[in-house]
C-alpha cells in the first residue's frame, strides 16, 4: 500500500474519532443543559428603549453621577435583544393584539384579545403549561381584566368587553392574580352575576389589605386587588405617591412568588401596566417613575433567581412603545436635564405643568398613541440565550413553552 493512502487513512480515522468525540460532548452539553422550573416573563406596557433610558439617565442625574447612566436591575442581564411588534392588520399594535402575540405566540387584529383575527379562541400557553403541572400567576399595576393581562387567561372578539373578561378569571384555575381590580365587576349597567361573588364560589380568596393577606394561607388560590374606595382601573401612580397608598408592583410581585412557589416549578407574568398609561398623557416624569418601580419588582425576581440560579429564567420585554419619547427636545440643543423630574414627585401637576416642565428639562414626544419601533429583550438565567437577537413578539412564548416543557 502507498504511503499516501496510508496517510489519508489514518488522517480520515482521526477526523472520524475527533467527530464522534464532539458530538459526545455536544450530546452531553445538551443533557446538562438547564432547563427552566420557574418562569417570569416582565412586561413593561409601553416601555421604549427611551424610556428605559430616560429611567436611567435619571438616576444617574439624582444619585450624583452627573452625565451617563445607573444601570436598572434588568439592564445588567447577560441576554439582550429586540422585539418588533406589528399586529396582523396594522404595523402600529395595540395592547391586546400585542398581548395576545406576547401569551399565545399567534398575531390577531388590534382590539382583538386572545382569538385570531377570524374569531377563533386562541390559547395562551398558560393552560398548556398548567396541564402539565405548573403554577400560574398574572399581576399588573392596572386592573386585572386590561389587556395584557387579559390575553393571558382570556379571549374576547374584543378588548373593552371586561365583564365578559373578567369572568373567565375564576374558571381558569390559576393559582395567583394580582392588580388593581376590575373594570366592570356587576357588568357595563351593574346588574351581571358580580365577579367577585364568582371567585368566592371557585374558593379564591380576595384580599385588599395587608392584614387580609397575613390572615391568608398559601394553600388557597389568591385574588389582590385594591381597597374598595380605590380605583379600580389602576394602582396609585407612582410619581403621585406620598405615603400610604395601597399595593405596588413590587408587593404583588413578592406575595405572586411566595404563592407559586412549589417543587413543580412555576410561570409568572408580571406587567408595568402605567408606563404605557403615563406614555399616553405624555408624562416624562410618570414614566420614569414607573420604569424604575417595574425594576424594583424584577429586583425581587432577581433575589429569587440567586436562590435557584439553575432553574429560573427572568425575561423581560414590552408589547410596543407608547408616545414617541425622545430624549431631547426641539427647543433645547444638546441639553437634557432629567434632573428636573424631581419637582413633579406628589405634586399632582396638570397637563399644561407637566408638558411645560417636560420641555423644559429636554423630553420630546411624537404621538399619544402607539408608536410601531422595535421594543427591548433582557434576560438571564437558564435558556436566556435563546433571547438574544432580533425576533418578533410571537417567539416569546413560544421559547418559554419550549423551554419549559422540553423532555
Amino acid at each position: 500500500m502507498k504511503l499516501s493512502n496510508i496517510i489519508v487513512k489514518k488522517i480520515f480515522a482521526l477526523a472520524v474519532i475527533l467527530a464522534i468525540a464532539t458530538l459526545s460532548v455536544s450530546c452531553a452539553a445538551a443533557q446538562k443543559e438547564p432547563k427552566p422550573k420557574y418562569v417570569f416573563l416582565f412586561i413593561g406596557d409601553g416601555m421604549g428603549f427611551s424610556h428605559v433610558a430616560a429611567a436611567e439617565a435619571y438616576l444617574a442625574y439624582t444619585t450624583g453621577v452627573g452625565i451617563g447612566n445607573v444601570s436598572l436591575s434588568f439592564t445588567q442581564f447577560p441576554a439582550m435583544g429586540m422585539l418588533t411588534t406589528y399586529s396582523a392588520d396594522s404595523y402600529i399594535t395595540c395592547s391586546s393584539a400585542a398581548g395576545t402575540a406576547l401569551a399565545s405566540g399567534k398575531k390577531t387584529n388590534n382590539g382583538m384579545l386572545g382569538v385570531c383575527p377570524q374569531g377563533e379562541i386562541i390559547r395562551s400557553i398558560t393552560y398548556d403549561l398548567k396541564d402539565a403541572g405548573f403554577r400560574i400567576g398574572i399581576a399588573s399595576s392596572v386592573s386585572i381584566d386590561h389587556a395584557t393581562p387579559a390575553a393571558f387567561f382570556a379571549s374576547d372578539t374584543s378588548r373593552d368587553n371586561y365583564y365578559a373578561i373578567a369572568t373567565q378569571l375564576a374558571p381558569s384555575g390559576f393559582e395567583f392574580f394580582a392588580g388593581s381590580g376590575f373594570v366592570h365587576p356587576t357588568g357595563r349597567d351593574k346588574t351581571e352575576d358580580n365577579v367577585y361573588d364568582q371567585l368566592a364560589r371557585a374558593r379564591y380568596a380576595v384580599v385588599r389589605t395587608p392584614e387580609e393577606l397575613a390572615r391568608t394561607s398559601t394553600s388557597q388560590n389568591l385574588v389582590m386587588v385594591q381597597e374598595e374606595e380605590r380605583d379600580n382601573r389602576s394602582l396609585v401612580r407612582m410619581v403621585n405617591r406620598t405615603g400610604d397608598d395601597g399595593w405596588t408592583l413590587p408587593d404583588f410581585t413578592r406575595t405572586g412568588i411566595e404563592w407559586l412557589n412549589n417543587p413543580q416549578g412555576f410561570f409568572f407574568m408580571v406587567e408595568g401596566g402605567q408606563i404605557d398609561w403615563a406614555g399616553h398623557d405624555n408624562d416624562a416624569a410618570a414614566v420614569i417613575y414607573e420604569v424604575i418601580d417595574f425594576s424594583q419588582a424584577i429586583e425581587i425576581a432577581l433575589e429569587f433567581y440567586e436562590k435557584h440560579p439553575d432553574e429560573t429564567l427572568i425575561v423581560v420585554t414590552a408589547d410596543h412603545e407608547t408616545g414617541g419619547l425622545a430624549l431631547g427636545y426641539q427647543d433645547t440643543r444638546y441639553e437634557l436635564f432629567p434632573q428636573f423630574m424631581q419637582e413633579q414627585k406628589g405634586a399632582n401637576l396638570n397637563k399644561d405643568q407637566i408638558r411645560n416642565l417636560n420641555n423644559r428639562a429636554g423630553f420630546g414626544w411624537t404621538t399619544g398613541s402607539h408608536t410601531g419601533g422595535a421594543v427591548p429583550v433582557f434576560a438571564i438565567g437558564a435558556g436566556s440565550e435563546m433571547f438574544r437577537g432580533k425576533m418578533d413578539n410571537t417567539e416569546i412564548p413560544k421559547k418559554i413553552k419550549g423551554l419549559m416543557m422540553r423532555d
